[in-house]
């Protein structure tokens, strides 16, 4: 039981190795979108490798352990909550560098006004992220449904920054460059939200053994 702790701990301490870097990553690739950060995207870059590799690491170790071990319900949970993340966490190393080639693109084009909503969508967007992954760390039931509950605000966001964003296009076709390379980094950021959903959701598996995916808005019925 001892051995089996430790291997635990030991995937846990990789996967938030994996989180400590794709949370670096996002944080990144939205300053070189904002801030025109061409060293902020160069750093996106250079990363995603360490993340593909340790998203190898982590799904060896899972598989080992599921493969050689005698594991009880929780733990058998655990793991599979840790597979689930370790695939969210890669995406959202991939969309970050999504971001982050968004932003090099719009490097030396004039700025336009819609960024103004991007920042705010981004903060949430991180906000989810740290969020979901907390919960994890601490089994927070209430942490991860107060990620649920932020995906619609997103959605809103997403929206809104759409129609500011085609109607900037519609105005002066000058600006029809710069404004497909923002909706690109909206949607991307929306897609960042998703998969913070989906970490919470697997947070509500392993702490709960429920399954809420499907039925994860405020409204859902399942309780604690």
């Amino acid at each position: 039981m001892n051995k089996l702790f430790d291997d635990l701990e030991q995937l846990k301490k990789k996967l938030l190795e994996m989180r400590s870097l794709v949370e670096a990553a996002i944080e990144r690739s939205v300053r070189a979108v904002i801030h025109k950060d061409r060293a902020a995207a160069a750093e996106v870059l250079e990363t995603e490798s360490r993340i593909n590799s340790i998203e190898l690491e982590i799904d060896a170790m899972a598989i080992d352990l599921l493969a050689l071990q005698q594991t009880m319900a929780t733990s058998l949970r655990f793991i599979i909550a840790v597979l689930k993340i370790n695939s969210d966490l890669e995406r959202m190393g991939d969309i970050s560098v999504n971001i982050a080639h968004a932003a090099r693109s719009l490097m030396d084009a004039p700025s336009i006004q819609p960024t103004i909503d991007i920042p705010l969508m981004a903060g949430l967007v991180r906000s989810m992220v740290r969020k979901s992954l907390d919960a994890f760390v601490a089994r927070d039931t209430a942490l991860a449904r107060s990620v649920l509950a932020s995906d619609n605000d997103v959605d809103s966001l997403r929206t809104a920054c759409f129609h500011r964003l085609v109607s900037f296009m519609e105005q002066d076709p000058r600006n029809v460059p710069q404004a497909l390379h923002l909706l690109s980094v909206t949607r991307s950021l929306e897609r960042l939200a998703d998969h913070s959903t989906n970490i919470a959701e697997d947070v509500l598996y392993y702490v709960k053994g429920i399954d809420v995916r499907h039925n994860s808005g405020p409204d859902a019925s399942w309780h604690e």
